[in-house]
């Protein structure tokens, strides 16, 4: 949702009304996951995709048609004819796609866009559901829930609004989108109407250590994945934003004493890319005592086995040398600075998905991961 953000206020700046269409359901392989978007402007320019495009041009006849009749729509597409003589995914699966006319002052019941815009442009502070009614009465209509429960706008009936607001802060605490059915008050078990529930989180955190070479191509990889970026180092020479433009953050400081004093989570990437056991081993130990969900450290096999000594000299036990990717990154045959960030960013995303970084034409799952 947030890279088409910029594009919509564009467009309605200049005055040309403007649809949404969202992936809300999906079955089976899908080339999109439940929250990609496309918007799409009165004059057919188009921002986001849904389907990498398959479907795409289906559905700008739908969000043209839905801003001519100022009328939300939801629409499904499946798998294609073998020529090609029917819309749909030649991936094999069904996607549900809601379109709905995108004004820019007020939404639903009282909640202007430009709200719901910024909320979510802001999520890096605090945590938000956006709740879209997609099927029954008042379809269209939304609602903001944070973390704390505070809610803005209105789904049209109080009782459900409190069951969706509970269920979508329950979404919040791991990030998840669902699309929800309950009965026209909220029972559960009922399907009067159908909301969609899409959290929007404060993005993950990749900390690289070392103002090094490597660290400038991550930092660059890391933010096309939609990371915030810290570079950390104690050399003030090498870590200044001249060298880092993609960092969010440099911090000039020993790496162990920052790790210690901000904030890591379940979904914080730390990467060492030092090679100097002064910098790197210190900030080992303090990195597996937090919970960060990956923690790489770059070396030869040698430099590795002699960080591993040093590490066990210090104390660390085998659960926590287990949890330190090292060599850092996946066997790719990577040389470049570029080719070794994908080599680490690959093993990050292999982690987090529970794959094991082999070939797809070498295993029988599925390409996407639900």
């Amino acid at each position: 949702m947030r890279n088409i953000v910029a594009d919509v206020k564009r467009w309605w700046n200049q005055g040309d009304p403007v649809a949404l269409a969202t992936v809300i359901c999906t079955q089976g392989s899908s080339p999109r996951e439940p929250g990609a978007v496309m918007a799409v402007s009165s004059s057919g320019e188009v921002a986001g995709s849904i389907s990498g495009g398959c479907v795409e041009g289906a559905v700008v006849e739908e969000a043209l048609a839905a801003i001519a009749l100022n009328q939300p729509r939801l629409v499904t597409y499946g798998v294609a004819d073998e020529l090609g003589f029917v819309v749909g995914l030649t991936c094999g699966g069904t996607i549900q796609v809601f379109v709905e006319p995108l004004p820019q002052k007020c939404f639903g019941s009282e909640l202007p866009m430009s709200i719901v815009f910024d909320a979510i442009c802001k999520a890096s502070e605090q945590s938000i559901a956006l709740c879209t009614l997609v099927e029954g009465t008042n379809v269209g209509a939304k609602m903001l829930v944070t973390d704390r429960g505070a809610i803005a706008g209105s789904l049209g009936n109080v009782e459900l609004e409190q069951v969706v607001a509970r269920d979508a802060q329950r979404l919040l605490t791991q990030g998840l989108k669902n699309l929800s059915y309950y009965g026209a008050n909220g029972e559960c078990g009922q399907a009067d109407v159908a909301i969609f529930i899409e959290s929007f989180v404060p993005q993950p955190h990749l900390i690289a250590i070392g103002a090094v070479d490597f660290a400038r191509s991550l930092c660059q990889l890391g933010k096309i994945l939609g990371y915030r970026i810290t570079v950390c180092d104690a050399r003030s020479r090498f870590a200044t934003p001249a060298r880092f433009p993609e960092a969010d953050e440099i911090v000039v400081n020993w790496p162990a004493q920052y790790l210690q004093s901000t904030q890591i989570d379940a979904r914080t990437i730390i990467t060492v890319l030092t090679h100097d056991p002064k910098f790197d081993v210190p900030a080992l130990l303090a990195a597996v005592r937090t919970p960060a969900a990956y923690i790489g450290a770059m070396g030869s096999r040698k430099a590795t086995a002699d960080r591993v000594r040093r590490l066990k000299q210090a104390g660390l036990n085998e659960t926590e040398l287990a949890r330190i990717c090292a060599p850092i990154g996946l066997d790719i045959g990577a040389n470049t600075l570029e080719e070794t960030a994908v080599s680490i960013m690959a093993e990050v995303i292999a982690l987090k998905s529970g794959r094991s970084g082999c070939r797809l034409s070498q295993t029988q799952k599925s390409i996407h991961v639900k």
